[in-house]
């Protein structure tokens, strides 16, 4: 405990490291699913607290506190317990707490709003108390890769084996030790590995910049066997955010590369020949408005009925944790009743539709204009600050979730490192150029020069 409260930055580690453990069978019926990760949030949570009561978080705030991210800071500023930028967090939780108190079930709503102050304000909070350095910036970094490599590996296994998610019949999907009921993880945990691995490979020099890249390459390979097209898609979006905050010119030339590369698979000789599982799932990308498969037309109809909900409610929202009892009185007939879900640990089951598939038409229908706007201005100022500051870490993990937002939400074990991911941002931002990750360049986490 000594270690953790000199460390604090230790906590948000194992908070990321315990998502890897394996959920064991889940109960679609028995409703909220607490792990171990969760309670180490909760762990960490109060070890920030404690941390920043101990070093009086009381005291005013300095101009020092209020100072750009790009300006040169005194070392007693730069270690600021909470920096004002934290500010930024507030709305998000006033917005939240304004639609439960305005729900017309209160009690329904209310653990709703305290697992959207844990995920989008607390959590994120206390990583911020905890990442005051180069140090703890490298320990949580760390963390996210490690999590991501044992995530891939064991999702490749799983894609050799046979023993992943099913996909159209076969169980060969990578999703790592989340299972078929939280698809979308290893994929997410991944994602966050590339981004952190390409940032600092983009910053360090030498045999850590081969080693760096290289590991981002490799961890492409389980990213691309998890068949999550909307991954796919977000991290090409953040990578090319990556390359244009650390060099606009090595970002053209990767896009003229890609471009001609793209051209060539296909006009090539091979377009004509029958795609494998990969292929497929590769090429549906493009029919996702012209002809949607189940999913997407399912995710279409969730959308609609988020609308829906949101005009009926359109300041503050019907109350958080309401998307799922109101759904059947928006839902169009198409909706289907749920999805097929099939793995070794859980069998086969159906797994109900109660999100829309799209964190900010959820917030839009649960905490109306106040809710999204807030959100939005949270996640705005953040990005605003990581280009402006030019940080590309926090800019692509940033741009990644901002992607990953319009086709996912919050929800499974995998989401407390998103909430550990969105407090490395803003203390990457926040904190510049205190918070860098060690290395020949004074740079945080690949800030460009």
């Amino acid at each position: 405990m000594r270690a953790l409260f000199r460390r604090p930055s230790l906590a948000a580690a194992a908070t990321v490291l315990l998502t890897c453990l394996p959920a064991g069978r889940q109960d679609l019926s028995s409703g909220v699913q607490v792990t171990a990760a969760d309670v180490a949030s909760l762990v960490l949570v109060a070890i920030a607290v404690t941390v920043a009561l101990a070093n009086r978080l009381t005291r005013p705030l300095s101009a020092r506190d209020l100072a750009p991210a790009g300006a040169a800071l005194p070392a007693r500023a730069a270690s600021a317990v909470v920096p004002a930028r934290a500010l930024v967090l507030a709305p998000v939780a006033g917005a939240a707490g304004i639609a439960m108190l305005a729900s017309p079930d209160v009690l329904t709503s209310m653990p709703g709003y305290l697992r959207y102050l844990q995920v989008f304000v607390l959590v994120p909070l206390a990583v911020l108390v905890a990442v005051r350095d180069r140090t703890d910036t490298l320990i949580v970094g760390g963390a996210l890769v490690g999590a991501a490599a044992l995530q891939g590996l064991i999702g490749c296994v799983q894609a050799v084996t046979g023993t992943g998610a099913s996909y159209a019949g076969e169980r060969v999907r990578a999703v790592g030790t989340f299972g078929a009921l939280d698809i979308m993880g290893m994929a997410s945990v991944v994602s966050y590995g590339v981004l952190v691995l390409l940032a600092a490979g983009l910053a360090w020099r030498g045999g850590r910049r081969a080693a760096a890249l290289g590991g981002a390459a490799l961890l492409c390979v389980p990213l691309a066997l998890s068949l999550s097209r909307g991954a796919w898609l977000a991290l090409l979006g953040a990578s090319l955010v990556v390359l244009f905050v650390h060099s606009r010119a090595l970002v053209a030339r990767v896009i003229l590369l890609g471009t001609a590369a793209a051209t060539v698979l296909v006009l090539g000789p091979g377009a004509g020949s029958d795609p494998d599982l990969l292929g497929r799932r590769l090429a549906s990308i493009t029919s996702v408005v012209s002809h949607p498969d189940q999913s997407v037309s399912d995710r279409y109809s969730l959308w609609l009925t988020a609308t829906r909900i949101w005009l009926d409610h359109p300041l503050t929202g019907a109350g958080p944790r309401r998307f799922a009892e109101l759904r059947d009185a928006y839902a169009p007939i198409e909706l289907s009743s749920g999805s097929d879900t099939d793995d070794p640990v859980n069998g086969f089951q159906r797994m109900p539709l109660l999100s829309p598939h799209n964190m900010y038409l959820l917030t839009l229908s649960e905490q109306g204009l106040l809710g999204l706007a807030a959100l939005g201005a949270c996640l705005g100022s953040m990005a605003w600050w990581a280009v402006r500051a030019a940080v590309p870490a926090a800019a692509g993990l940033l741009a990644w979730q901002g992607i990953d937002f319009l086709y996912g939400d919050v929800g499974g074990p995998s989401t407390v490192v998103m909430s550990v991911v969105l407090g490395l941002v803003l203390s990457l931002v926040a904190r510049h150029p205190a918070t860098g990750w060690a290395g020949e360049a004074p740079v945080a986490l690949g800030v460009a020069r």
